[in-house]
Order: C-alpha cells, then sequence, then structure tokens
C-alpha cells in the first residue's frame, strides 16, 4: 500500500498569502483532496482485507496467505479426512481391549480393566503435552504430522504381532498362554498409539479451525459449521469402527483389521501431506505458560495496590512488540482475583446408535436451528457457545432418569425371569447423542474459542484431558458410593453381576449430580465474558504480500 503525507504546514504558508475569498476555496479543495484520500485508503484496506488473510497466519512459504487460494474449506477437509481415520482405528482398538486382554492375552477381568483404565488414563492426559509443545514450539502441523507418524508405526507394530511367527500369540491353534515376546509388542504398540493421540487430538482440531480467518465475516461463519461437521466426520469414523471393523475383529482376525486400519491412516498421511499448499499456519509463540505465570506473580505482588482508574495504566504488550495473534480488549471481569440369529451383534456396536444420533442431531441443528435461530436472536451462532453446553446438560439429565427408569423395569422382569429386548436400551444410547451434539460441540469451540489465540492447542488439550480425568473420578465415585450403599441399605448397588446390583439407584444419583451441576453451570455462565478482541489493524508489508 503506498502513504501519502500532506504537508499542512506549507499548506498554511500559501494559504496566508491568498486572498480571503481564495482561501476558503482553497481551503475546500484541500478539505475534498483529503477525503478522496481518504476514500482510496479506506478501499485499499478494504481490498487488502479481502484479497489477503491478515490475522497472523503464513503460507507454506511462509508469506502473508492469499484468500482465495489457501485455508476455509479447501484446506479444512484435508484435515478432516484424517481426523476420520483416526477415530476409525482408535475406536476400532479401545471399544474391543478388554476383549483382546481376555481372550488373546488371557488376562483375568480385573487385570483387563485396570490395564485398560491405565491405558485410558495415559491416552487422555497425553493431549495436555502434545497441545503446549505445538503452541510453545513445534507448530500444529508439525506436531500433527509427527504424532500420525508415531501412531502410524504403532499400528504397523500392531498389525506385525500377528504375522510375523516370532511375535505371533502361538504357535498353535489353541494355546493356554500367549507368547511374552507377542505380549510386550502389544503393550509398546497401543502406548505409541497412545502418545501418538496425544500429540493429534490437540492440534489437528483447532489446525483445522486456523483455516478459518475470524475477521472475516463469511469464513467466521463457515467456522461454525466446521465444529459442527467436524464432529459429523468424527461420528463416521466411530459408527463404522464400532460396527464393521470391530465385527472383523471379532469374526474374521485381529491381524486383518490391523491391516485395515494401517492402511487407512497410511492413506490419511499422504492426504494430509497433498494439503499443505493449502494450510494456513500460526508460527508458534513460545510457551504459553510463561505469561500465565507472570499474570500470577505480578497479581500476588501487587495485590494491595489501588485499581486504577485509567485501564490505559495498565500493562500491555505494545502492539509494534506483539506481531504475531490478536491483542484482546481490556475487561473488568476478574479483577478480583442380543438374541438367537444367524447373526451376533458385538457387544461394542450399542456405541453406534450414539454415533448415528450425534451425526443425525448435527446436521439438524445446523440445517434447520441455526438459520431459525439466527432470525429470533440475530446471533450468528444462533445461540451462545454455553447456552448450546447448557443445552446439552439438560439432555443428559434426561439420558440418566431413562437409565434408572429402563433399568428398574430390567430388574423387575428379571425377578419374574421375563427376557428384555435389547431395544429398550435404545432410548438412553440416542439421547446421548443428542446430548453430545450439544455439549461436547460447544464445549470444543468453547476451549478453542476462548483461549487466546496462542494457546489453542493447549486449549483443546485440556479440554479432552477433563474429559480423561473425569474417568478417574468416576471410579472414585463408584467406590465411595459402594462404601456407603453397605452402610445405609440392605444391598448393594455393585453386586457380583447386574442382577444383583442396583444401577438404577446409582442412575437416580448421578441424575441429582447432574442436575446440581446444573444450577451450579447457569450462575456461573451468567457470570462468565466472552472473549473480545481489539479492532484489527490492517497493516500489510508490501514485500512479504507481494511475494
Amino acid at each position: 500500500m503506498i502513504m501519502y503525507e500532506y504537508d499542512h504546514t506549507m499548506s498554511s504558508k500559501v494559504n496566508e498569502k491568498l486572498p480571503k475569498r481564495m482561501r476558503s476555496i482553497n481551503s475546500i479543495q484541500v478539505n475534498k483532496g483529503s477525503i478522496q484520500l481518504i476514500g482510496l485508503k479506506l478501499q485499499d484496506s478494504y481490498n487488502d482485507q479481502h484479497n489477503w488473510v491478515l490475522d497472523s497466519s503464513l503460507d507454506s512459504r511462509g508469506h502473508v496467505p492469499l484468500r482465495a487460494r489457501t485455508g476455509a474449506w479447501k484446506a479444512a477437509l484435508f484435515i478432516i479426512a484424517i481426523e476420520f481415520s483416526e477415530r476409525l482405528s482408535y475406536f476400532g482398538l479401545a471399544t474391543n481391549l478388554v476383549v483382546y486382554l481376555t481372550t488373546i492375552i488371557h488376562q483375568d477381568l480385573k487385570t483387563a480393566v485396570k490395564n485398560v483404565n491405565y491405558w485410558s488414563g495415559v491416552t487422555t492426559l497425553m493431549p495436555l503435552f502434545g497441545g503446549f509443545v505445538a503452541d510453545a514450539y513445534l507448530g500444529r502441523y508439525t506436531t500433527v504430522l509427527v504424532a500420525t507418524t508415531i501412531y502410524l508405526m504403532g499400528l504397523v507394530l500392531l498389525t506385525m504381532s500377528w504375522f510375523i511367527p516370532g511375535l505371533k500369540p502361538c504357535h498353535k491353534e489353541v494355546c493356554v498362554e500367549p507368547r511374552k515376546a507377542h505380549e510386550i509388542a502389544f503393550f509398546i504398540a497401543i502406548y505409541l498409539i497412545s502418545i501418538g493421540t496425544g500429540g493429534h487430538k490437540p492440534c489437528l482440531e483447532s489446525f483445522g479451525a486456523d483455516q478459518f480467518d475470524d475477521d472475516h465475516v463469511e469464513e467466521r461463519k463457515m467456522r461454525m459449521s466446521y465444529f459442527n461437521w467436524w464432529n459429523v466426520c468424527l461420528c463416521a469414523g466411530i459408527l463404522t469402527s464400532v460396527t464393521v471393523l470391530v465385527y472383523i475383529e471379532d469374526r474374521v482376525g485381529w491381524g486383518v483389521a490391523g491391516i485395515i486400519f494401517t492402511t487407512i491412516m497410511a492413506i490419511s498421511l499422504l492426504i494430509f501431506l497433498i494439503g499443505k499448499p493449502f494450510y494456513r499456519y500460526r508460527t508458534p509463540s513460545g510457551s504459553p505458560l510463561t505469561p500465565m505465570l507472570q499474570v500470577l506473580v505480578a497479581a500476588i505482588a501487587k495485590r494491595n495496590l489501588p485499581y486504577p482508574s485509567d485501564p490505559s495504566l495498565l500493562h500491555e504488550v505494545s502492539k509494534a512488540e506483539f506481531t504475531t495473534g490478536r491483542l484482546l480488549s481490556h475487561t473488568k471481569h476478574l479483577k478480583h482475583i442380543t438374541g438367537n440369529n444367524s447373526f451376533t451383534v458385538p457387544p461394542a456396536s450399542m456405541f453406534s446408535l450414539t454415533a448415528l444420533s450425534l451425526i443425525i442431531s448435527l446436521t439438524i441443528y445446523h440445517k434447520i436451528f441455526v438459520p431459525l435461530l439466527r432470525r429470533v436472536t440475530r446471533n450468528q451462532r444462533g445461540i451462545n457457545i454455553l447456552q448450546r453446553i447448557g443445552t446439552g446438560m439438560l439432555f443428559s439429565l434426561t439420558t440418566m432418569i431413562i437409565a434408572a427408569l429402563v433399568e428398574k423395569k430390567r430388574l423387575d422382569r428379571s425377578e419374574n425371569n421375563e427376557p428384555m429386548s435389547v431395544i429398550w436400551l435404545a432410548p438412553q444410547f440416542i439421547v446421548i447423542g443428542v446430548a453430545d451434539a450439544f455439549t461436547l460441540v460447544g464445549l470444543q469451540e468453547y476451549f478453542y474459542d476462548q483461549v487466546p489465540d496462542s494457546m489453542r492447542s493447549l486449549g483443546i488439550a485440556i479440554y479432552l484431558s477433563v474429559l480423561g480425568a473425569a474417568n478417574f473420578l468416576n471410579n472414585l465415585l463408584i467406590t465411595a458410593v459402594d462404601t456407603l450403599a453397605d452402610d445405609f441399605s440392605a444391598k448393594s448397588w455393585f453386586g457380583k453381576d447386574l442382577n444383583s446390583s442396583r444401577l438404577d439407584r446409582f442412575y437416580w444419583f448421578l441424575a441429582g449430580v447432574t442436575a446440581a451441576n446444573i444450577c451450579v453451570f447457569v450462575v456461573v455462565a451468567k457470570r462468565c465474558p466472552y472473549k473480545s478482541v481489539q479492532p484489527n489493524q490492517v497493516v500489510v508489508d508490501s514485500s512479504v504480500s507481494v511475494a
């Protein structure tokens, strides 16, 4: 952009030498010229904003990205493809892991469940490390590339353990105890997959969202749709995994399933690499924990100082120093700190109802409800993020109530030896899918959108780790409830089998906990501010944009 500067001092000297009438005419002409010059600058600014992506992103060559050639859906589709394959292989393994450990490794049920919990715990906490490394050092693209390579190595090793003679579970058709080499190879493989997931999950979703410019109206709308379609594709992978691939594992063989997992992941990695010229990249800005700790230290050190009446007296990084990302606006918030059929459905396939329900719910929500809600609320999202999360929590409460009622009916029938169709479980699995369409998608969008730009991978990692920590807390909750039930009830809530248990009471307890959680959430959500950023100052480095 060419910048013109008008010499007002010279103009005033020349103006003094003119007659009074000519001075007024000259002043009008100068003002008219200034208006025209400002108009040209505004037009140039608009053109720059329209043609170039000015949100601190870079293209594959390190230049300011050209909007027409990079980002948006043309880039996001490559990223969504690899997420589909990752979820397909992950759930194909995770939902049948207990079966593998008990039937192939020949572990007892208690040991198998313990090993699965350890693996799940590591898998859900690893994103914290992966998100930190991506935001601080490697960047999201490189982290995804490294993580996917590690993930693929785990799948290759898992597949090889079924075909290499020395790594096979047994050298006979039937064996009581598998080879130690197979067991070692298996656990190394699944923990490589766990490490790969740690770098894959927090970075891939945020990297996909980075492809949409938040300062561009159309792309901002696209990004709102992105989180919905991301989860549709994710659930399509889960649905395929818990139906087709789980059946292959149970009926055809784990080796064949491993070949399918490995092949699909390798193809998706190739697709991800092909999309490299179309991506928009964010430069890592150093450890995101450093400014957080600096704020904490400063808050403690200056806790006795009076709060300044003028916000400009507060410390803030200058716009000249802050060259990547966007500056947040000042806020006063936080000022104070089965059956008898020729075909058997695998138990893990029940999750297909949840995945299918989530896909249908997201499609209906995105295509029907959002356009209607936009007209009513005048909000581009239809409803805001926290309202979406709260709506999902209400569906979660409904799920617990349905589960309690169905379990009580099953217990009554079991006392009379009356069979009960598995179809009775369908409503609660379907409602879970509806709840996830609101809550999980809303949480993903919140933890991406409402954190600083330099912490978006870490934000997604926190969201994932919270879900993982909930699994550990669930085990503690079961232990505590079981202990209290022994003291205050004649019958334990968790017996040796379903018929000797009172899971209906546990579901009612969870319904009560969920209801209390909703009340707390409403109070907090009403006081929670949304992030606002300072207006974008359009400045284009001509040497960069021309390149």
